[in-house]
């Protein structure tokens, strides 16, 4: 039983995607954080701003299309989730606003995002389901070990899409430059034909 935690807990740590960031933010000003994903892969996010009297600030995910995943107007603290549908890039964007302009102090945000198999609530998938503590560990090792696959899966398409484009862009170069060859020998030809014509119509060879 030890050595499964053990390995449970080095699989966690080799998997586990989980990005918390905090940074301060002006007045009137627009700060966009870029994340790419994988397809029909979970993402949550929990945030949370210090309080800056008389700011309110507007945040908004979306995705490469400009799809609004989720929008929050006048935000301090909460949580949003969303399950992409294919391989993207999404924007998640505060923008803090100053009612007539004037000058505040800077809000701090704390932002903690998840993806895959940390932003599922195991607890929550073991009291649906009752399933028991080994149950539990055994669905997350399962969770995971398919997240590994689809990375492969994901990593071997993008290397046969790889291959494929420099395979074709060899064989373009190729044909480029044997095309190239044949036109600087054309030129060459039509150059030795032509100054043979004119030196012989100035009758300098016979």
């Amino acid at each position: 039983m030890q050595y499964f935690q053990v390995f449970v807990l080095f699989m966690t740590l080799c998997i586990t995607n989980l990005n918390a960031i905090m940074f301060h933010l002006s007045p009137n000003q627009k700060k966009c954080l870029r994340d790419e994903i994988h397809k029909d892969v979970l993402v949550t996010g929990e945030y949370e701003l210090s309080d800056a009297p008389g700011q309110k600030t507007h945040l908004t995910v979306t995705d490469s299309k400009e799809h609004i995943l989720y929008s929050k107007e006048g935000a301090s603290k909460g949580k949003f989730a969303f399950t992409t549908e294919e391989y993207d890039m999404f924007e998640i964007c505060f923008e803090t606003k100053m009612p007539g302009g004037g000058h505040g102090v800077d809000r701090e945000i704390s932002l903690i995002l998840k993806h895959g198999v940390e932003a599922k609530s195991y607890e929550d998938i073991a009291k649906a389901d009752k399933l028991k503590p080994l149950e539990v560990e055994l669905r997350k090792l399962e969770d995971m070990s398919q997240s590994i696959v689809d990375d492969f899966a994901y990593m071997r398409a993008r290397e046969e899409e790889m291959r494929d484009t420099n395979e074709s862009t060899h064989t373009r170069v190729m044909y480029f430059s044997i095309f190239s060859m044949c036109c600087l020998f054309g030129l060459a030809t039509w150059q030795v034909l032509y100054l043979r014509r004119y030196f012989k119509a100035k009758k300098l060879i016979e």
